[in-house]
This record gives C-alpha cells, structure tokens and sequence, in this order.
C-alpha cells in the first residue's frame, strides 16, 4: 500500500522523530483553528499549504528537529492583497541575492522586506504560507499531488496533544500530503 511505503519514506530521513497520519476530525479540527491565525499586528495568515492538504486523500504529520533537511523553496510571504510580494522568508544560502538588491531590508535574519512594494489602492497585506515541494514522495512511488507544509504554533499544539505527545521546544511539525491513484 502507498501509504505505508509513505511512512517508510519519511521515517527514514534524517532529523524525523515521529510520523503518523492524521484523521478527518483533527483535520477539521486543523482547518478552523487555522482560519483564526493572525500574526503581529493583526495581520491575517493565509495557510494555504494547510488548506491544499485538506483536500488531500492522506495527510501524515511529521514531528520533526533540527537535523532535518531545510525547506526547499520559502515557507512565509509577506503579500498585498492584490497578489504584490511585499516581504519573503530568505534561507542563509539565498541571503546574498538580497542583500545585493539594494530596495531590500532584512527585518531578521531569515525575513526581507521590499518597502518598494506598496499595495495599490490603500489595499492590506497578509502573510501567506504557500504549499511546499517534498521530493522524497515521487510521483514513480505512486504518490499524486505531493505537497508539504507548516502548520501554526497553535495547530502544532492541538494535533501534539491528539498524537499524546508531551510538548517540546525541539521539535517541530510539518504535514505532507498527497492523493492515492484512483483504481482503475
């Protein structure tokens, strides 16, 4: 079955200390703790990698800690509501590219902003975490629709406490999620 080579997959990469999958109701519990989310200054968190997995057949949790590969594209973008990059997550390896820039300013070490970029129309912003590759489940293991993502602090939280595991500051959670081939 799929979903077992799955758990075997991420099982065995580096820096994975639990994998499990997740059911229907933590999921839903999931969405709408989700659509609550704001960040500093009430800024509205758009997860979208959270809401694309929804509409996945499997999703597995991974409880991950720092040895773990990092993320092969951002996980957080700044955006105006009318679809702008005002601000993206930069990786030490992509830090350079910015700071040659010039209209860019890191706001920390893992964030740049483009004061540049303005909303048009007195429009807002939001911050948004885009659905993520995961490579490790190929479309040749027969797995469809392959994506990963951050879930919030406080969805991290509640699906710890369903799985039974005891907080730890360590440790962080990633969801993958992907579609079953239909049979035929």
């Amino acid at each position: 079955m799929a979903g077992d080579r799955a758990l075997e997959i991420i099982r065995s990469l580096d820096g994975v200390v639990d994998a499990f999958y997740l059911d229907r109701d933590i999921l839903e519990r999931v969405k709408i703790e989700e659509s609550a989310v704001k960040a500093a200054g009430e800024v509205s968190v758009i997860n979208e990698g959270v809401n694309q997995a929804l509409e996945r057949d499997k999703v597995i949790c991974i409880i991950k800690d720092p040895r773990f590969r990092p993320p092969p594209e951002p996980t957080v973008v700044l955006k105006s509501t009318d679809g702008q990059v005002m601000g993206i997550e930069v990786f030490p390896e992509t830090s350079e590219k910015y700071l040659e820039m010039g209209d860019a300013i890191f706001v920390s070490d893992g964030f740049v902003m483009f004061p540049s970029v303005m909303p048009s129309n007195g429009q807002g912003e939001n911050f948004v975490m885009p659905p993520i590759p995961f490579p490790e489940l190929s479309e040749a293991e027969g797995f469809r629709d392959v994506i990963s993502c951050s879930p919030s602090p406080t969805s991290d939280d509640m699906i710890r406490k369903w799985h039974e595991l005891k907080p730890n500051g360590k440790y962080a959670s990633i969801l993958v999620a992907y579609n079953v081939p239909k049979e035929k």
